[in-house]
């Protein structure tokens, strides 16, 4: 995406974003940029800490042989 950019290239890219949005609403716009990657990671976390506990949940207490992956056609190993 960004191979063929040069330190230069990011130089335009800051200057062009400093006119649009000025230098008084710029640390404003970088807080507000941080509390929203602030925001989805702690919402990632929870997601998985959710999925995490569904699956133990369902490992500790299958409802069947058939929801196991066990094959009930199979003898048990001894």
């Amino acid at each position: 995406m960004f191979a063929g950019m040069q330190g230069w290239h990011l130089l335009i890219v800051l200057a062009v974003i400093l006119l649009l949005f000025g230098a008084a609403k710029l640390p404003a716009l970088a807080k507000s940029m941080g509390q929203s990657a602030r925001v989805f990671k702690g919402e990632m976390k929870a997601m998985k800490e959710e999925d995490a506990a569904r699956t133990d949940s369902t490992v500790a207490e299958p409802s069947s042989a058939k929801d196991s992956g066990i094959d009930p056609e199979t003898p048990p190993r001894a």
